[in-house]
This record gives C-alpha cells, sequence and structure tokens, in this order.
C-alpha cells in the first residue's frame, strides 16, 4: 500500500492527510477533473490553507480553503485520530457555511 501512497501531508490541525493513488485517479476521472495535474495545490491547501472550516454534517471532517475570490480550492479530509484522509478536493466559488476552527 505505501507504493500506492500519493502523499501524506501534516496539516496545521496537527494531524496527517494521506491520498493514495488509485483514489486520486479517481477523484480528477469521475468527480472533479478540473483537479488534473493539480496534486500540488491539494497538498498546499492541506499544509497551508487561508482559512478551515469544520463540516456541518461530521465532525470529523474539516474543509481547508486556499486561494480566494473569485476561485478557492477546498480540499476535505476526515480526521481520524492523528491520522487522515482525503475525502474529496474541488475548485468552489465561494466558502461554505461552518464553524471557522483555524485562519491565517
Amino acid at each position: 500500500m505505501e507504493k500506492e501512497l500519493l502523499f501524506k501531508v501534516a496539516t496545521p490541525l496537527g494531524f496527517e492527510v494521506r491520498c493514495s493513488r488509485p483514489y486520486w485517479d479517481f477523484l480528477v476521472s469521475e468527480k472533479h477533473p478540473a483537479l488534473k495535474g493539480r496534486e500540488e495545490d491539494v497538498k498546499l491547501a492541506l499544509v497551508d490553507p487561508v482559512e478551515i472550516r469544520g463540516s456541518r454534517k461530521d465532525k470529523e471532517v474539516y474543509l481547508f480553503y486556499s486561494g480566494g475570490q473569485p476561485r478557492w480550492l477546498c480540499a476535505v479530509a476526515k480526521k481520524d485520530g492523528m491520522d487522515g484522509f482525503l475525502v474529496t478536493a474541488y475548485p468552489t466559488d465561494r466558502v461554505k457555511i461552518g464553524e471557522v476552527v483555524w485562519k491565517k
């Protein structure tokens, strides 16, 4: 499995987020093709976000925002102890409603 790992990065919230190569390939081919070739941008959103918000639906899910108006990049990660995984990532024109848990 370790050789299939695309990235594992530390977040400002004190947990690491991982993403496998097969999952990334699924994400950019099926869900968000606009992110193809933007792995580094997603990693940067997790490592050095402008803002992090908590999900309104799941207290272990966080939305990491980088960039700014008119186009944000949102990386969504689920925390599982000191580890976590990338749920999804997508470009967006607005920040979702939710509690701000960290701000640059």
